[in-house]
């Protein structure tokens, strides 16, 4: 499937969850207002925040999309079903065990043991998700994890990257199933091959762009 043009813009809320401050998303297509459909991507540690101001703003959750399922991306998605209902969950089916599994989402190393709802939809690269008139592209963008993805608004120059690209950083490629090769490779070849001028929503720390982290990130350069 090709990927594909459209013109209404996201607007995406950022919340910092948890003791890893994990960017978790509320997107909808144009300003909150209620009843208006909205997409979660992620949803971590002490939701809380994310939770309340979706039912503050009287949104209609359609589906979480997951970026990857490391414990800090997944934590609180039980949390979510118990609040907002069973909202289906869609991620890349390299990861779909470790929504039950604390070993693999690494939960279990910090005494923690998560788990979450299963999955109900697969991603691939090609795919696309929608909400209202916003359409993202799904890249597959493995490395960190497995089963990485990203979702990319071409219109509008945004990508949402999970923990693949960070401002002046790349994600961690020391965890079991990690391969900077792999990160760098979809780095170079899925991410730096969007317009410069894409505004870059990493699973952690401040936004940047992708021609900022071509010309300066000092792990994987552009040239």
């Amino acid at each position: 499937m090709s990927e594909s043009k459209h013109t209404s813009c996201p607007v995406i809320k950022v919340f910092a969850l948890g003791m890893y401050q994990t960017n978790c998303m509320v997107v909808t297509d144009g300003p909150p207002e209620p009843g208006k459909p909205c997409l979660i991507v992620d949803c971590g540690y002490e939701p809380d925040e994310l939770l309340s101001y979706v039912e503050h703003q009287q949104l209609k959750p359609e589906r979480v999309v997951l970026t990857h399922a490391h414990a800090d991306h997944i934590a609180g998605l039980s949390e979510l079903h118990r609040r907002l209902g069973p909202v289906p969950i869609a991620m890349h089916h390299h990861e779909e065990d470790w929504l039950s599994d604390p070993m693999l989402n690494l939960s279990a190393a910090l005494g923690l043991n998560i788990t979450a709802p299963g999955a109900s939809e697969f991603l691939r690269e090609g795919d696309t998700v929608g909400i209202g008139g916003v359409v993202f592209d799904i890249r597959e963008t493995p490395g960190h994890s497995p089963g990485g993805i990203t979702l990319i608004h071409q219109d509008s120059k945004t990508a949402i990257v999970g923990d693949s690209l960070f401002n002046g950083s790349i994600g961690r490629t020391d965890f079991p199933g990690s391969s900077f090769e792999t990160l760098a490779d979809s780095i170079r070849t899925k991410l730096y091959t969007l317009d410069p001028e894409t505004r870059v929503y990493p699973g952690h720390g401040p936004t940047t762009t992708i021609g900022r982290e071509m010309m300066t990130n000092p792990f994987v350069s552009g040239a």
